[in-house]
Formats: structure tokens, sequence, C-alpha cells
């Protein structure tokens, strides 16, 4: 269904006006922050500094010496999307131009990072559960824990398996001023209904005393139900949705500092987060496309049904020392839990077995459940044989891993334990020379992916599978170049390989004809990336901008398509070749105004055939339509700023009178916040989706199982953070 949103004047003249500044900007957005010139008065202009990230390198690492485009989330830019919503992952919709648009719910199916999963990090620890990805990783923390969030564009495998479309790694806080600082955040928030309200609560209270520090935080959350701009109850996804839930996070981080020169240090990590449903709806039947008629909500509870959850733990064990035999050494031991409940739902063909009645006479739900543990470590030297600029950075990564995933009601096996063990060590060395920056390095991945003898339910012919060990082996390189010419401007070109496994547990579930092995399973093999990018950028005190372009391909690619009996996912493997570019541009003509743009355009193309050309185009599912994120903030007062925020989803049709034919219509919404500070603490106001406007989610306008939703209507917010 196509849904078009007619703009007013006055936000169509905002929109080119933003345009028009951010394509006159120049220098890297996402590398700088602003700082006052010192030649001019403060209110002038702002000079931009290099920022670093530690994601891929392990150690800090200046963005302008990697040859990629990185995006840095900032703190600032983080609270600034909690004013607006309490989704986990719209911060990144709306920062990041190759992440595909939110879903507004738990579920982040078809929430691709330039046309492919990414890899999602907590202090470099994996969340993503590759052999049986559920597309529910994307909501493992409270975002107020976090500093920044680092994502690295583009297939990689720098940081292990499951980063075919690059990295996210979220980066969580460390105290950094002597003495202890509470900070109590509160908001409330709500859509005019009396079940649409919800609230937030969180403490983090940092403290640090010479070589000692320790940071603590704990929040609790409830939140109600949400309505689009018509007053309809939005229904839940079929992975589940973040509403009518409470949910709950601990995290504790505590660090010593020791040795000469306070050159060791070890820090211990625990974090816990549940987010929970209450259970107080079940869907209004089905939605109707061709009347219109989205998936909606009423009152009760399944028969039988469990509550939908998210519960991740992990617990975690560093040491560093920043001097050892010349280098810096780090070394960390983590163990984590990964536990998903999906939505319970009548038993539909691919969950039926008769001796628990007819079909569709109970219900059933879902649960992956993935276990990991691991040791991460690597060893960096500057100037390394005494040659000034000259950088090498050697480790070895090894993670375990055991994941299964259950129907949860009647106590089946759907996806039998699998168990991945990875060993891989790595190099990677740059030399700096002047205004040139070479790197190169290579990751050896060594897999081994173990299953034991299994049968499938009843869908796939109570079939008896016998079990066995695939192993997978590939050395991964990656090689870039960064030019810094004259007048502030600078290029590069990098080439790598990433390495992935597909969606392991979906082929395992699928076997319906006995006595097969899995070893003779093709759609279990690797999917291997690789990917060409070029980019340029400039960069003055006022402005900046970046742009790139990238290829990427796979010889056997994973790509998901719908069941046409089940409505469920099937995997298919096929070749998959990405091509896209971006853009982002930020102007500051001073430290009252600022404005930033950002766009992104990506085709993907896989065969129609199990042979035969790559024609057809890769829908919502993998690839979204090309998108446009305007944003301004107006600092007013020194303690007072506006922000207004445009997000813009072009319309697109693909693959028109053939397979996979798909329509979507454009979107654009407005989001607002308001801030002021005062003795008594920051007061702000959040309106997301300002003019109230009725539309259809993009990943919604694609038939699938439950998922014909509309978007949140307005919903104003209103939050107090106060510093103890």
């Amino acid at each position: 269904m196509k849904t078009c949103l007619t703009r007013t004047h006055s936000v169509a003249t905002l929109v080119a006006a933003l345009l028009f500044t951010a394509l006159a900007s120049a220098g890297r957005a996402q590398t700088t922050t602003p700082a006052p010139d010192t030649d001019k008065e403060k209110d002038d202009v702002t000079e931009l500094q290099k920022m670093t990230v530690t994601t891929g390198y392990r150690s800090p690492k200046a963005i302008d010496q990697i040859p990629g485009e990185i995006k840095l989330i900032t703190t600032q830019e983080i609270s600034n999307a909690q004013l607006l919503t309490e989704d986990a992952t719209a911060v990144l919709a709306r920062t990041v131009p190759g992440y595909a648009p939110s879903t507004q719910q738990l579920q982040n199916t078809g929430e691709t990072l330039r046309g492919r999963v990414a890899l999602r990090l907590f202090d470099g620890i994996s969340q993503t559960t590759p052999l049986r990805e559920g597309s529910r990783n994307a909501t493992f923390t409270d975002l107020d824990i976090v500093a920044q969030i680092e994502v690295i564009n583009g297939p990689s495998a720098s940081e292990g398996i499951g980063a075919a479309g690059g990295i996210i790694n979220y980066i969580s806080k460390t105290p950094t001023k002597e003495g202890s600082e509470a900070t109590l955040r509160t908001k409330v928030w709500g859509q005019g209904r009396d079940d649409s309200s919800g609230y937030r609560v969180g403490l983090n209270y940092m403290h640090k005393d010479g070589p000692n520090d320790l940071i603590f935080g704990a929040s609790y959350k409830n939140e109600g139900i949400s309505y689009d701009a018509n007053g309809r109850r939005v229904g839940f996804g079929a992975s589940g949705s973040s509403t009518d839930s409470e949910s709950r996070n601990l995290f504790i981080k505590a660090g010593h500092t020791f040795g000469d020169n306070s050159a060791q240090r070890v820090t211990l990590t625990v974090s816990q987060f549940r987010i929970e449903g209450l259970g107080h709806y079940i869907p209004d039947g089905a939605g109707n496309r061709a009347l219109g008629i989205t998936d909606s909500l009423i009152r009760g509870q399944p028969p039988g049904g469990k509550n939908v959850f998210n519960d991740f733990s992990q617990y975690a064990l560093a040491y560093n020392h920043s001097a050892l035999l010349g280098g810096k050494l780090n070394l960390m031991g983590y163990k984590a839990s990964q536990k998903m409940r999906f939505v319970a739902e009548r038993s539909g063909v691919d969950k039926w077995d008769p001796q628990y009645g007819p079909i569709g006479s109970f219900f059933e739900q879902s649960e992956i459940n993935s276990q990991k543990k691991g040791f991460r470590s690597n060893w960096v030297r500057s100037n390394l044989f005494a040659v000034e600029g000259l950088e090498m950075n050697v480790g070895y990564d090894l993670m375990k891993e055991k994941a299964q995933q259950r129907l949860a009601i009647t106590d089946r096996l759907w996806v039998p334990p699998m168990n991945y063990t990875s060993n891989a060590p790595f190099i990677q060395t740059s030399y700096n020379h002047g205004p040139v920056t070479v790197s190169a390095g290579v990751r050896h991945e060594g897999g081994q992916l173990q299953v034991d003898d299994y049968t499938t339910v009843y869908f796939a012919n109570n079939s008896f599978v016998k079990g066995g060990t695939l192993k997978y082996s590939d050395t991964l390189p990656n090689v870039g170049v960064i030019v810094r010419l004259p007048q502030n401007w600078s290029v590069f070109g990098s080439y790598s390989k990433g390495f992935t496994l597909p969606n392991v547990g979906i082929p395992l579930r699928n076997v319906n004809t006995p006595n097969q092995e899995v070893n003779g399973i093709v759609d279990l093999q690797a999917v291997i990336v690789d990917n060409k990018e070029g980019g340029v950028s400039w960069r003055s005190k006022q402005f900046s901008f970046s742009t790139s372009y990238y290829r990427s391909y796979s010889d056997l690619g994973s790509t998901l398509s719908v069941d046409p009996v089940t409505r469920d996912f099937i995997l298919q493997r096929r070749p998959v070749k990405l091509s896209g570019y971006e853009f982002t541009g930020e102007y500051r003509p001073n430290s009252a105004w600022k404005f930033t743009a950002l766009y992104s355009h990506a085709k993907g193309f896989t065969r129609t055939t199990a042979t035969g050309p790559l024609i057809r185009q890769q829908g919502m599912g993998n690839v979204s339509p090309d998108k446009l994120n305007l944003s301004t903030t107006w600092r007013f007062m020194p303690k007072a700023s506006v922000t207004l925020d445009i997000e813009h989803l072009a319309s697109r049709d693909i693959n028109v009178g053939a397979a996979g034919e798909e329509h979507t219509g454009s979107l654009t919404l407005a989001h607002l916040t308001a801030n002021y500070s005062t003795k008594w603490g920051d007061f702000s106001i959040g309106l997301e989706n300002v003019t109230d406007k009725y539309y259809i989610m993009p990943w919604a306008q694609i038939d699938q199982f439950q998922n014909y939703f509309a978007g949140r209507g307005r919903v104003i917010s209103v939050s107090h953070t106060k510093k103890f």
C-alpha cells in the first residue's frame, strides 16, 4: 500500500533551507566536535576537532586515520533521541546514513546497515546471534549508560563474525572527574489516552578516587500502548513490541589503576537488562490491507501465553597494560547470556502439531536462547622498529556460543542446539607519513559448528537429521589509504572482506526429508563479503561534509524471503551485489546555530531463480529506499535550545511485473525537542511526529506475516535531569 505524506509550505521551506546550507558545508561531520575559536569572540565560530574510536582497533584511533566511513554518535545525540522516544534504534536511524528506518517495535527486522545485518556490540561483546538471528538484539541495555556509539560502515572482520553490514559498538560511560556525582533522570510521556502513558526513572552514580573508579546505573521503565494519528492502537509485531511492557537495567563497572606510572588497570563489568511484556493485550483480529485496516489490539490475554521478553546479561573482566614491551596490552574475558521470547500466536501451519489439537486451536510462541563466553586480546605498539608513524596491532580472539530455539508453550525443540567455536588471530598495521596514512591487516577466522542428531517438528514431517560438524576457515584481508590534501581536503580508498554465518537455525528447522545430514546442508555455508569503498571529505572552522561510494558482493549471500504458505521467513542462498553512496554535512555559523544533513542511496540485487543474472532488486527486508534527514539546533539563550529534526524516506517501485514486486510510499516526519537548564535541573520537552501525521510504517507496506502497522502519532514527553 502506498502512503504519501503532504508537507506544509512552512515545512517545505525549512527543508529547502536546511538542505541548501548543508550542501554548502565542508569537513567531515562525523569526525568532529565543536570548540571555541581562540582568534575570535566566543559566539563567532567553532573549531572542529578530531575524535577517536576504539572499535576495530581495541585502542583509541583518530578517525581521520581510518580509511572508511565512521560515525561516532555522541552522548548529546543519544540524549536528544531519548527526549523523543524510548525506541532503542531511533538514534541510529536518525544519525547514520546507511541505517534503515526504525520499525518502532522490539523487533529490528529489516533494520540493516548498508543492506546487510550489522554486528552489534556492547563494550566489544557481541549482542548478535548469527546462528539464529531473531532480529531482537537491538534492545539490550538502557541508553543512559552509553557514552557513545561507534558505527563502522561496511563489511568487516575486525570484531568477529556477524559484521556483514558493519559494526555498531555501544561504549559504556566511565568516571573521569575526581569525587562523586549522581545523575537522576526522569521522564513521562503519553498520547492523551489513559493506556498510552509511560514513565522512566534512572539513576547513574559515578565515583573516582585516584586509582579507583566506579559507575553504578539502575533504571526502570513502564511503557503503555502506542496509538496512530487516527486514534487506533498500534499492534504487536510478530517478533514483539516494546509497548505494554516494563524494563529494568542494572549496570556496574569498577576499575582500579596500579603499577609504575599507573600503567596497569583492571576493570570488572556487570550488566543485566530485561524488558518484559505485561500481557494486557491481544491482536484485534487481523488487519486488512485491501480495506486499509491496520493490525491493532484489544484488552485480553492469550490462553496459556507467556510474557514476551528480552533478557540480556553479561560479565566481563578486563586487564590493560599501557607500557608492556613498549606497547599496550588489552585482555578481556567475558560471559554473556541472551534470551528472547516472542509473541504468542495461534498455531499456524509451521508450528501446528495434531497431538495438541486442530490447527489454530492452541497458542504457541518461540524462544531463542544464546549463551556466549570468550576471550579478546590485542597488543599494539607505535613507532615499531624505531620507525616513526609505523604501528602494529596483533591479537587473538576466542568465542564459544551455544544457541537454540524452542516452542515454549508445548515445550518442543524447533531449532536444535548449535555449538559454534571461533578461533581468530589477527594482525593490523598502519603507517603515517606526512599527509598519507596506509593501513593493512589480516584476520583468520577458524570456526567450527557442531550440531547433534535431532528431529524436526510436525510441519517438517518430524524428520530425523543426523548431526555433524562443519568447519569454516577463511583468511580475511583489509587494506586502505587516506591522503590529506591541502585546504583541509582528504580522500580515502579501502578494500575489506567480512565474514558471517547465515541464519543457520532457519534451514536446520526447515529440513523435511528424513535421514539428511547436517554436513550436507548447503545453506549452512559461510557468507563472505568483498567490499570496496572510496570517499572524499572537506572541513573548515564552520563547515564540514563527507561523501562516499561503496560496492559489496557475496558469492553465496543470505537473503530472507517469505513463505507464501506459512508467512514465515525462509533463507535463500544466492549471490548478492550491493552498491550505494552516502553524504553527511554540517554547518555551524556561530555558537548559537547548528545545521546537519545526511543522505543515503543504496541498491541491492540478487537472482530471481537459483541460476541466472542478478536482476531481482532487493526490497525492504534488506535494502531501504533513499533517505534524507535534516536537523537544526538553535541555542537562543545560554541555557536554552530547541532542535527540529526532519526525516524523509523516498517512494520506491521495484521489480514491477516480476517476482519480488514492491511499492513503498514516501514518508516525511518532523520532531521537535526543547531544553532549558535551571538551578533545579534540566527540563526538556519532546514532540515526536509534531504534525500528528498518519502513515504506514515503511517495512509494513510489504505484505508479510502480522506486520501491517501504522506508525506512532504525536507523542508528548517531558523529561527532567538533576545532578547531585
